[in-house]
């Protein structure tokens, strides 16, 4: 995996309006910790470490006044409605430690003609290299028929990689589309509901006539 450098400044105010004025500044309030460090608390260009972060499980080199880490993403806290980051929190990780993560499933080819993937879990828990960490697996349903499934032990992981995930965990299974229940026709019944009403009226005003003769 690829590592990205960021410079990052010390914080030393917090709190909401501290962070307020950060983000106006067009700087992102995140936390350092790890390894039995103290938090470190740091400010860091939002628009490159936005950018970074749509990778899942992005590396970061972080460059600070005193001193560099290499930093995983590990939490990422939106603004609910205009969606940008309001606060990361960075883990410390080491070349060559292991660390644990939730990676996507990626779905591959068509099953056969006239069915559809159910896809029950889009993720998958894995322990990998700090440096290595895989953006996602692949499953191909190529030529699958109904009734098909496949089982996170079923996915090839990368080397290094190893599943922590229940093996027996279902991702996916292949399903025919739901059968859409067709709808009586509203017009036909209206026409059929308003003949009957007729002949019944009609009936009425017949055996009304007969009485009176």
């Amino acid at each position: 995996m690829a590592e990205n450098h960021v410079d990052a400044d010390i914080r030393t105010s917090f709190g909401k309006g501290a962070a307020r004025k950060l983000r106006q500044a067009g700087k992102i309030p995140a936390v350092v910790y790890g390894h039995g460090a103290a938090p470190l608390h740091v400010a860091v260009p939002a628009h490159e470490t936005t950018l970074i972060a749509r990778r899942a499980n992005a590396l970061i080199d972080l460059k600070m006044p005193d001193e560099k880490q290499l930093v995983l993403i590990k939490d990422i806290q939106r603004d609910p409605v205009r969606q940008i980051i309001e606060h990361l929190d960075l883990v410390i990780v080491r070349k060559g430690e292991k660390v644990t993560v939730d990676i996507a499933v990626h779905v591959e080819g068509e099953s056969i003609s006239g069915t559809m993937v159910q896809l029950e879990h889009g993720s998958i828990s894995v322990e990998a290299e700090a440096t290595h960490i895989p953006e996602s697996v692949s499953v191909s349903v190529q030529g699958l028929e109904e009734g098909a499934q496949i089982h996170a032990g079923e996915i090839v992981l990368p080397e290094g990689t190893t599943l922590l995930s229940d093996p027996e965990m279902l991702i996916l299974t292949i399903q025919l589309p739901p059968k859409v229940e067709e709808a009586a026709p509203v017009a036909e019944e209206e026409g059929a509901a308003d003949a009957a009403a007729g002949a019944a009226g009609a009936a009425e005003q017949s055996s009304s006539d007969d009485g009176g003769e």
